[in-house]
């Protein structure tokens, strides 16, 4: 049996860091660093562009990949640049910084209207082309103390407005621990039973019993019709043609008409028999 060695057992190789994996892409490619008879080579007229456009430029063989974007100097600087006081603490506790007051703007008042139209009346122009070159020529303009009446004054604010959302009331956890609201609802619920049941049985009083004499009262009396007036010559004139020898016969043969209406086709019943 062999012996056990007891020295330092070997540890895998640690992995390669990014940076050696990976390593980050070049500077951009310049004219001078173009080898004759490579993929880059330009002839004629070459310019540092031809050989840094991402779109056209060729992989190196066994090389990175060139970045073709130049990057600032060195004392560029990133980000926002703030410009420091070389006072220090003195000059920054010595004086404030505060804004000069700068001058009202002039406001242009606007025209008035009113004004240049009363006195063009007044100078005996009517039409609409001597109104407007009697504004051209004499431009009348409003005052301030006129314009004031036309400004809006601020909202009427009460002393204890409160802006924004009001905070929400607490919620009561002894009326939800008592089940108040339970009983509260059960309150209101046997109110409005109770109401119903009074209007019901004011309704009950108010109740007008029907007798024979308000019965005789909606019943209407049925109308007589008059029948229709005949000429007294045709009363007694018997029928032209009469298939029936007797009066009985046509009853009958009525009757089994009206029997077979539901069972025979056609508008008039009279056609042949349904399996109905």
């Amino acid at each position: 049996m062999a012996a056990a060695t007891s020295g330092p057992k070997e540890l895998p190789p640690a992995p390669a860091a990014p940076a050696r994996s990976c390593p980050p892409p070049r500077r951009p490619r310049t004219l001078a660093e173009v080898q004759p008879g490579s993929e880059n080579e330009r002839l004629g007229v070459a310019r540092d562009s031809m050989v840094q456009n991402p779109l056209i430029a060729k992989a190196e063989l066994g090389k990175p990949r060139r970045s073709c974007y130049t990057l600032p100097g060195y004392d560029f600087a990133y980000g926002l640049y703030l410009h420091g006081a070389d006072g220090g603490v003195p000059e920054a506790i010595g004086h404030w910084h505060s804004m000069k007051p700068r001058p009202p703007s002039p406001r242009e008042m606007p025209r008035n209207y009113i004004a240049m139209n009363r006195e063009a009346l007044k100078a005996g122009y009517v039409t609409a082309h001597e109104y407007n070159l009697y504004r051209q020529l004499k431009d009348i303009r409003c005052n301030e103390d006129n314009d004031s009446r036309f400004k809006r004054a601020p909202p009427k604010v009460p002393p204890d407005m409160t802006y924004g959302i009001l905070a929400r009331p607490s919620t009561p956890f002894f009326d939800l621990l008592q089940h108040r609201y339970k009983e509260v609802w059960m309150e209101q619920q046997r109110a409005v039973a109770m109401a119903k049941q009074v209007e019901k049985k004011k309704l009950q009083k108010r109740k007008v019993y029907e007798t024979r004499t308000t019965l005789l009262r909606k019943q209407q009396p049925p109308v007589k019709l008059d029948s229709l007036w005949h000429m007294p010559h045709f009363q007694k004139v018997g029928p032209h043609l009469s298939t029936f020898p007797d009066r009985d016969a046509h009853k009958k043969a009525f009757s089994v008409y009206h029997s077979e209406i539901p069972v025979r086709c056609g508008p008039l019943a009279q056609g042949i028999y349904t399996a109905a």
